[in-house]
């Protein structure tokens, strides 16, 4: 199981989360974060430094936001892994 961030980041891109990722699960896109499920240990660290609520664990995803996952695990592998936040 993991988190998965979903539509709510795009545009906002807030990268306060990835620095309280213990296991730098963290991608970033051109858009929006994306969090590799294969790293993500449900320690919920990220869930509450996202200023907009985008970070949702993969089992109570909104029926709108069930692509998420999905998408979250194929971009993951797509863009750079981000450590560090940006402002």
């Amino acid at each position: 199981m993991a988190f998965v961030v979903t539509k709510a980041c795009v545009g906002c891109k807030d990268t306060s989360c990835v620095t309280v990722c213990p296991l730098d699960c963290f991608h970033e896109g051109p858009r929006m974060l994306f969090i590799n499920p294969e790293h993500c240990i449900d320690c919920e660290a990220c869930v509450y430094e996202c200023p907009v609520e985008a970070i949702v664990h993969e089992d109570e995803l909104s029926e709108p936001d069930r692509s998420a996952k999905e998408l979250n695990a194929k971009m993951s592998k797509v863009y750079p892994l981000i450590t560090q936040r940006k402002r």
